[in-house]
Formats: C-alpha cells, sequence, structure tokens
C-alpha cells in the first residue's frame, strides 16, 4: 500500500495516513537460525510421538540425536512453539478457581449437539525454511474444523478474526474452550467472546493439554497426514496443503467416533 517511488508523498505521510509507525514499514521479523530450525523441528516429532515427555526427559532425547542443547533452551523453544506438556496432577487438593481467568466448563459435561461447545488452539508447523503457527477451531460434537488460520506470529487479533469468520459462517456456539496461552486470556479475546453475549469462555487447567484433546488429536493428523508428507517451503504452500486438507477432512474423511462418516455430516444432521 505504501508507494515507495511517489515523490509527491513522502513514506512518513504514507504511513501516518495508514496509522502505523514509520518503523514497522521497515521492520523484517528475525528468524531462528538453521541450528535453532532443526531443533524445533525434532522437538516437534518428538512431541508428537510422545507429549507426556517434559523438557528433562527431551533434552535427554536431543542429546541421544547428537544436539549439544541445555534444558532451559530446550524450554525456550517449547515457549516459542507452544508445546504442552501432557501430564495429571493428584487431586489432593481443591483448585481455587479464582487463579485462573475462567473454569474449565467441559468436565462430566455430555456434548451432544452441533455448536455446543467450540475448541481452538494453535500449533507450530515447522517448514524447510522456517516456521508458522496454525490455529483451528473445532466444533467438538461433528468434529468439523469451523475455522482455521495460518500465522507468522501469535497475536490476540489473529485469533479473533478467525473467530469472527467461523461465526459468520457457522453461528454462534454455546461455549468456546481454549488453553490459558497468552492470545486467550488477553482483553482483546475475551472481551469480543463477551460481547457475543450467549457465549460462555472455558479455559484447560493449567499444564493440561490433554483437556483439549479433540483439536490436539487433529493437530497430529494433519501434520502427519498433510503436511510432514509434502514438507512446504513458503507460507503459501503450507497454505494450499491445509486448506487441502482441511477441505478433505471436514468433506470425505470419515471418523468412527461420530458414526463413521466425515464431519459436515454429522454437523448439519443436528445442526
Amino acid at each position: 500500500m505504501v508507494a515507495r517511488e511517489q515523490e509527491s508523498l513522502s513514506i512518513c505521510h504514507h504511513c501516518e495516513m495508514l496509522g502505523i509507525a514509520r518503523s514497522t514499514l521497515y521492520y523484517t521479523p528475525s528468524m531462528k537460525n538453521d541450528k535453532d530450525l532443526l531443533l524445533m523441528k525434532e522437538l516437534d516429532r518428538l512431541y508428537l510421538e510422545d507429549p507426556t515427555r517434559g523438557t528433562r526427559r527431551i533434552t535427554k532425547e536431543l542429546c541421544k540425536l547428537d544436539h549439544k542443547v541445555g534444558r532451559h533452551y530446550v524450554r525456550t523453544l517449547m515457549r516459542i512453539m507452544r508445546l504442552k506438556t501432557v501430564y495429571c496432577r493428584p487431586r489432593t487438593t481443591v483448585i481455587d478457581m479464582a487463579r485462573y481467568k475462567y473454569p474449565y466448563l467441559l468436565r462430566n459435561l455430555v456434548i451432544n449437539r452441533a455448536n455446543q461447545v467450540w475448541a481452538l488452539d494453535i500449533t507450530y508447523v515447522p517448514m524447510r525454511r522456517g516456521y508458522m503457527y496454525l490455529l483451528a477451531i473445532m466444533d467438538v460434537y461433528s468434529r468439523l474444523i469451523v475455522g482455521w488460520s495460518l500465522s507468522n506470529s501469535m497475536e490476540a487479533g489473529w485469533v479473533v478474526n478467525t473467530l469472527k469468520t467461523a461465526i459468520t459462517n457457522y453461528g454462534k456456539p454455546e461455549i468456546i474452550n481454549s488453553d490459558q496461552g497468552s492470545q486467550f486470556t488477553s482483553e482483546q479475546y475475551v472481551n469480543y467472546v463477551k460481547s457475543l453475549e450467549t457465549v460462555k469462555i472455558s479455559m484447560d487447567g493449567k499444564g493440561r493439554a490433554i483437556d483439549n484433546v479433540f483439536i490436539e488429536r487433529f493437530f497430529r493428523t494433519i501434520k502427519y497426514e498433510g503436511i510432514y508428507l509434502v514438507n512446504p517451503e513458503t507460507g503459501n504452500e503450507l497454505h494450499k496443503v491445509c486448506a487441502q486438507f482441511i477441505n478433505y477432512y471436514n468433506e470425505k474423511r470419515d471418523h468412527s467416533s461420530i458414526g463413521d462418516v466425515p464431519p459436515i455430516k454429522a454437523y448439519r444432521r443436528v445442526a
């Protein structure tokens, strides 16, 4: 939108009209080096293989593969990748729900209709020359992916815009469940969901990725059956792979847990 070659209007004036700082125009996102990208691909593979591994066990596995890396750096990379170790905590005490932004509403809930519960989450996607993040929104009853989007950063506005599009296409759910990531506890996200009035916010217990198990399973499926088979190099290639796979997943891939039909059929028969 900025015509750099136009002499009659300065770049500073262009940015002022667009409502952005001039430094934003010149900003180039910093990329991880080749060593980090290789480590992150191995981390993603190890996590999908066994999500119960913590930083200590993953560091040992990386050392077995001749990677010289410390536990603290592994923790930093896992935080960038949003990898959440699955573990069960002993229920020796009653958790004070006031410590959390919002309670987990799906425990013992019978999910028996479409648009009753939506789950959304973000996963790291490795590519040959970098990485991106995939946001997916799933109708838990039918397993239908009602919305998805790719980004090279994890901003709350990206999440909100994707959720808005999903609601425009499929209507409002009764409950939206997520983890306690910064995008989902942000003021922008919380205020938008609150503005929907009839929609309740649900959040997983901290460290309990298993609470959002259906969408975690979808991420594993799309990586192993789609993305890793193609190994895309660019964002455009990754978008094409995701679009093709999600269309197949929604329209043609049967699921035994919903009566051996594709998600779109399960969604439409009760929506």
